[in-house]
């Protein structure tokens, strides 16, 4: 390993630069999010009860970062005690980071922002398909599986089993593989009006005055037996995308 790479790790792992990236992106996101838009969160009171690792977050995915942001605004809001709405955001002066999001490589070293995102949390892993390629594969390496399941041992993890923004596109078994075998607490999300808000990569409004909404659901429970097909049909099932 690189004096580069280890430096950049260390302060990838930084609880302090962390906190100080949500606080600055928090500051530019928030009127975006809840004062621009209108944002309803359902079942926010549900994060309460949670503990603060091994829980997994499966969503829906309409852009690249808005989803990701909004979810990181009601953790660091829950954190403080909200549980209906996000409020005036005094939760960024000591925003909650407990927090890790899955994203492909791709996406977050496609620019500098990006990058300073990745700081951000993120759990970078290829994608199963390459659509400049062509290129199709099957589930996740095993270092991108270790690397989630070591940030369950202290984090929320949020991933997108689909890992496209295209609505009802086939999940990903690797998020099933992950269940199966790390046993995490598993919380759907379901989201809508991000895709007719912001633009794809979700960091721009195309549309003023709309209404987001964040519903978070009760854990889902599985039995040792299931396979992974079953697993991933009741994930996919709980964020709304079976037609």
């Amino acid at each position: 390993m690189g004096i580069k790479t280890a430096l950049y790790n260390k302060v990838k792992n930084s609880t302090i630069v962390k906190g100080l990236l949500y606080s600055v992106i928090g500051v530019f996101t928030y009127p975006g999010i809840n004062l621009i838009s209108r944002l309803k969160i359902n079942g926010m009171d549900k994060l309460q009860n949670l503990p603060k690792s091994n829980v997994l977050f499966v969503s829906n995915h309409h852009t690249y970062f808005a989803d990701v942001i909004t979810m990181i605004h009601i953790f660091c809001a829950a954190s403080r005690g909200r549980k209906k709405k996000l409020g005036f955001p005094f939760y960024l002066l000591w925003p909650f980071t407990k927090i890790k999001y899955v994203a492909a490589s791709i996406t977050m070293n496609s620019s500098l922002l990006t990058r300073i995102f990745t700081l951000a949390g993120a759990i970078t892993v290829k994608r199963t398909w390459n659509a400049e390629s062509g290129e199709v594969r099957k589930g996740l390496e095993l270092g991108d599986t270790r690397e989630i399941a070591r940030a369950l041992e202290n984090n929320w993890v949020i991933t997108f089993p689909q890992g496209t923004t295209t609505p009802f596109a086939p999940g990903r078994k690797g998020t099933a593989f992950i269940i199966k075998h790390f046993k995490p607490i598993v919380v759907p999300v379901v989201i809508s009006g991000f895709s007719d808000t912001f633009d794809k990569t979700g960091l721009k409004i195309k549309k003023w005055g709309s209404k987001l909404e964040v519903t978070f659901k009760n854990p889902l429970s599985f039995n040792e037996e299931d396979s992974n097909e079953e697993i991933l049909f009741q994930v996919m099932k709980a964020i709304e995308q079976i037609q």
